[in-house]
């Protein structure tokens, strides 16, 4: 059984309905207008909180051109250094604190992910109702007791992580003080294939942590995320974007609002879908019964007129004895004339 975890007042977890994130990330393209626009966009497309992401250039990497800083892994950022590329991407922290108070106002949760101890300063001073760690700080000890002590519900995105990764990033949080820890499955590949999501590893993580797990999503459509929730995912982030022709770092693996409201309808649909374990017929299927099978006398037959394959067979609708007894009736006589289109029951076998 995973564990209790509550954002606010909202539970996360099996039997809730999926918790949906808005990632923000750098797609305000450093108009603060445009900020405000992504959060109204968020609530509008039906997302249950916002998140950002709080770092500056310098408290994330250093300024330097030597080979170490400069990106050529062959993503979508290559030939430029981490320091330029986090200088662009950045939300500036006075936005902030103004950005909560939007999001509050509009009735949407509101956190961050910390990247360093004066980031998590900055929001317990916003007062976030929780925090998420991205996956490349999954490995950093120091930053994960820092946010443990707050005492406030952790989500851990695992993209790239070993198990033992994992375990000892759980571990930490825990010994630190984490009592609510959640964890989100993630690629992290920018945008990520839908053949490396490993969506499987889903309920592997619930079954081995004992936590609630959910999806960090970089592919471009919104079938995985669809596909996670099926699995088991009860949280599912995704970056958001006013529109990918405003270019920004983030901006090739987010949806527009129109596909953000169009995943968020396609989840909604896919939890309730998942139901619970059920056989026989449910309220909406009680009207097809009348479509099952079941024996009918199809020519005419007098009275004391053996039933044969000719005269009876099993068709549609269920109004006549189960076909089970087909073999049971063959052979015997009709108890009185039937017509043609007769339902069969008992009282027209006649007794040996």
């Amino acid at each position: 059984m995973t564990t209790i975890f509550k954002i606010g007042d909202r539970g996360i977890g099996t039997g809730q309905p999926v918790y949906v994130v808005a990632e923000l990330s750098a797609n305000h393209s450093q108009d603060f207008d445009q900020a405000i626009r992504l959060i109204q966009a968020a609530k509008e497309s039906g997302a249950d909180a916002v998140k950002l992401q709080t770092y500056t250039p310098d408290t994330i990497t250093i300024r330097s051109d030597r080979e170490y800083f400069q990106i050529r892994s062959g993503t979508i950022w290559d030939g430029r250094t981490l320091h330029e590329l986090y200088g662009e991407a950045y939300t500036p922290w006075e936005w902030q604190p103004r950005l909560k108070r939007v999001a509050d106002d509009l009735g949407i949760d509101f956190f961050s992910s910390a990247f360093d101890s004066t980031s998590v300063d900055l929001l317990e001073s916003m007062g976030v109702p929780a925090y998420k760690v991205a996956s490349c700080e999954l490995v950093d000890v120091p930053l994960l007791q820092k946010i443990s002590r707050t005492g406030k519900p952790l989500i851990l995105s695992t993209g790239m992580a070993t198990i033992e990764e994992i375990e000892e990033a759980v571990n930490t949080a825990r010994q630190a003080g984490a009592t609510q820890i959640a964890m989100l499955k993630c690629a992290s590949a920018y945008p990520a294939p839908p053949h490396d999501m490993n969506l499987r590893t889903i309920p592997e993580l619930e079954r081995r942590f004992e936590v609630p797990v959910g999806l960090s999503d970089h592919t471009t459509n919104i079938a995985v995320p669809v596909a996670a929730v099926a699995l088991g995912a009860c949280i599912i982030e995704k970056h958001l974007t006013l529109s990918r022709s405003l270019k920004g770092p983030d901006s090739t693996f987010s949806l527009e609002p129109a596909e953000f409201k169009a995943m968020v309808e396609a989840v909604r649909v896919a939890e309730k879908s998942l139901g619970q374990v059920h056989f026989g017929p449910t309220g909406s299927e009680r009207g097809s019964q009348i479509f099952r099978r079941s024996l009918f006398v199809v020519e005419p037959v007098r009275q004391g007129e053996t039933f044969s394959h000719e005269n009876i067979r099993s068709i549609r609708p269920g109004h006549g004895l189960h076909t089970r007894h087909f073999p049971q009736i063959v052979g015997k006589h009709a108890s009185r004339d039937i017509e043609r289109g007769t339902p069969l029951s008992w009282d027209l076998v006649a007794e040996a």
